[in-house]
């Protein structure tokens, strides 16, 4: 765990692949569907944007095109799926998997979709076409809960007090598995980014997993780092004196 600044360009293909949620080849449509996705979830406008994070998909997603036909395109499916709608989940429905009942036309049918999915991806339903064909649901993640995931990696944001933004020390962040405590050096330069390795999305076939980056932001109601030693003091030590 580290305070680290993110970068706003991309510096290879396979990178900006990765930052749109894309893996191996792609062909226009898949990245032009895979560009709005991403830039629409990471629009600082909206609720779990991110600058930094917009800047990146729009350096990746030019990269991938100046890169011309250094990509080849997806082979043709031999039996071309019918239209089907979006599977759009929530970052913790792509962390732990859920059962999710979609809308198909007139008749509504239960997904199963596995932890691990990254935009980008499709999920294949098999049978799920009115005429007993294969569907091919494309991936979308939402942000929400203060969520927000792009490509393999978890977004969120935390508050710390102004005073140990600027002096340093110990930082517990409610995470989404629970508390996490992390160490920021004093003066960091801003914005404070952490990353928690290995808490993003998790592994999944030949996508490893992915880091939760915490942006912290000053507040002046949050406990500085010696006022947040205390408070976990005295939660562990008041019961028993009770107790006693």
């Amino acid at each position: 765990m580290s305070a680290i600044r993110s970068r706003s360009d991309a510096v290879s293909v396979r990178e900006a692949l990765s930052i749109l949620g894309l893996h191996g080849a792609v062909d226009a449509a898949s990245l032009s569907a895979a560009f709005r996705a991403a830039v629409k979830s990471a629009r600082p406008d909206q609720p779990g944007g991110d600058d930094d994070r917009f800047r990146r998909v729009i350096a990746a997603y030019r990269l991938i095109q100046a890169s011309g036909g250094a990509l080849p395109a997806l082979e043709a499916p031999k039996i071309k799926p019918a239209p089907a709608p979006v599977l759009a989940i929530t970052p913790m429905q792509a962390i732990n998997g859920a059962q999710i009942d979609l809308r198909l036309g007139a008749r509504t049918m239960r997904v199963k979709a596995p932890a691990g999915l990254r935009t980008g991806e499709h999920l294949r339903l098999r049978g799920g076409g009115e005429d007993g064909a294969d569907l091919y649901l494309p991936v979308l993640i939402r942000p929400a809960g203060g969520l927000s995931v792009l490509g393999d990696d978890l977004f969120m944001t935390a508050s710390t007090s102004p005073r140990t933004l600027s002096e340093g020390g110990r930082v517990e962040i409610e995470t989404h598995i629970g508390v996490r405590s992390a160490w920021i050096m004093p003066d960091a330069p801003e914005p404070v980014r952490l990353r928690l390795r290995g808490l993003g999305l998790p592994a999944r076939g030949s996508r490893s997993a992915g880091h939760l980056f915490v942006t912290l932001t000053p507040c002046e109601d949050a406990p500085s780092a010696a006022e947040d030693l205390l408070l976990r003091f005295n939660r562990v030590w008041t019961p028993q004196r009770l107790a006693a």
